[in-house]
């Protein structure tokens, strides 16, 4: 059991934690954050992370509580790192040169039923969109 506190210690003291002659113990916020980041791993339970760090469970859930509320910073996992890709920078890629569909024409036709539409290619879309729903309602 002596090796087992003897452990716990010098973990807690790799994390930052001091001790005191007192037995008080001054807990680093690296060292509360990396205890509250353990707790919300799938599976863990606050009370095992609790005796992991020889802490009490309350205490651990009041860490818990300052985390949520934005008060203590936790660590970054690892799937929400920043992952960085290569840029690759190459020449400009020349346009498929339009297939050719025979003489082009200054006028867009629009042709609805036996009614054929000519509009100037300058035409608003909002105008051709009332033109064709006018031929539509129109009882032709």
């Amino acid at each position: 059991m002596r090796f087992a506190v003897c452990a716990i210690k010098s973990f807690l003291i790799s994390l930052g934690v001091e001790f005191h002659p007192s037995g008080h113990r001054t807990w680093s916020e690296e060292a509360k954050a990396q205890s509250v980041a353990e707790t919300l791993e799938p599976g863990a339970t606050v009370k095992a992370v609790a005796e992991r760090y020889g802490v009490l469970a309350n205490q651990l859930s009041a860490w818990r509580r300052a985390a949520k509320d934005g008060e203590l910073l936790l660590p970054s996992r690892a799937e929400d790192e920043a992952v960085f890709a290569p840029l690759v920078i190459c020449d400009r890629v020349k346009p498929e040169a339009k297939p050719d569909f025979g003489t082009v024409s200054d006028t867009l036709r629009i042709r609805i039923g036996d009614v054929c539409l000519e509009l100037p290619l300058d035409a608003e879309a909002s105008r051709i969109a009332e033109m064709v729903q006018a031929l539509r309602a129109s009882p032709c």
